[in-house]
C-alpha cells in the first residue's frame, strides 16, 4: 500500500468529517483491517500516543507519517511512499 492510498483508506474512518483521526475511529480502521489483528486496544492508545505530535488526541494530516513510522516499527506493516 502506497502512503496516498493508506491515507485516503484511513480517511474513510473519519466518521465525523473533521479531517482527524481519533482513537475510537484508528480502532475501527484496525478492527476492519483484519490484518492489524495484533494491534490491540492498548496499541491503538500507544499508536495515537506516539503519532500525535500537538498532543490534542487525534492524527491529523501532519502527523501520518509518525502514524505510518510507528506501524512500520511495531507491527511490520509496510506503506510505501509511492505505488508502482
Amino acid at each position: 500500500m502506497s502512503l496516498e492510498e493508506f491515507k485516503r483508506w484511513l480517511m474513510r474512518f473519519d466518521g465525523n468529517g473533521d479531517g482527524r483521526i481519533s482513537e475510537v475511529e484508528l480502532r475501527e480502521a484496525v478492527r476492519v483491517m483484519k490484518g492489524w489483528g495484533l494491534f490491540s486496544s492498548w496499541n491503538t492508545k500507544k499508536a495515537i500516543k506516539s503519532a500525535d505530535a500537538n498532543h490534542d488526541g487525534f492524527i491529523d494530516h501532519h502527523e501520518f507519517n509518525n502514524l505510518i513510522h510507528f506501524a512500520d516499527k511495531h507491527l511490520n506493516i509496510i506503506i510505501t511512499k509511492s505505488s508502482f
